[in-house]
């Protein structure tokens, strides 16, 4: 019972540093990531679909991101999308590929994208420490019925809280490098 408490809380907080990385990578950081465009949909075939499944997405050059369409009808819907997006590239098309050039970053571009990244990684820590509280109620509740013991309880508790422990100093970390990133000129 309070192994599976804990393993049902390790893996929600896993969970929750995965979610962290996804959010991260989807800043731009003043270099051409294709992962940039995950979060735009393109309308295509009557249906809202990401632009990887409607062409290939590469960064062949570090400001530049390349779209090359499978299909080139899509290619209006794609720079349409794009030109929606918060992004705040420009879409350039020659009519088989569009090319996107991520423009150097400002240095107060570079202090909002950092203030982005704190409150992303305070609200996955928010995350963690919910995991960690319904966790420690499902073991108080087990003690309550009297299911497990007074030291059963602590112990889970204890265990709890080092996974928390290292689960939030692996947050700092990524927070930390992305800030790194985007701050290097």
């Amino acid at each position: 019972m309070i192994k599976d408490i804990i393993k049902n809380a390790d893996e929600k907080m896993n969970k929750t540093v995965l979610s962290l990385q996804h959010q991260l990578s989807t800043l731009k950081a003043g270099r051409a990531n294709p992962t940039m465009l995950d979060r735009i949909q393109v309308e295509a075939y009557g249906s809202m679909v990401p632009i990887n499944q409607v062409g290939n997405v590469s960064a062949p050059e570090p400001r530049v991101i390349l779209i090359q369409p499978w299909d080139k009808s899509t290619l209006k819907a794609i720079e349409k999308a794009i030109l929606k997006s918060d992004l705040g590239i420009n879409p350039s098309s020659d009519g088989t590929v569009i090319r996107l050039v991520v423009p150097e970053l400002t240095e107060e571009t570079r202090k909002n994208l950092v203030k982005n990244v704190k409150k992303f990684g305070e609200d996955a820590k928010v995350a963690i420490r919910s995991i960690r509280r319904d966790a420690n109620d499902k073991l108080k509740a087990l003690k309550k019925n009297n299911e497990i013991s007074e030291d059963e309880c602590k112990k889970g508790e204890d265990t709890i809280q080092k996974e928390t422990d290292k689960f939030i100093k692996t947050l700092d970390q990524m927070v930390d490098s992305k800030e790194k990133e985007i701050m290097t000129v």
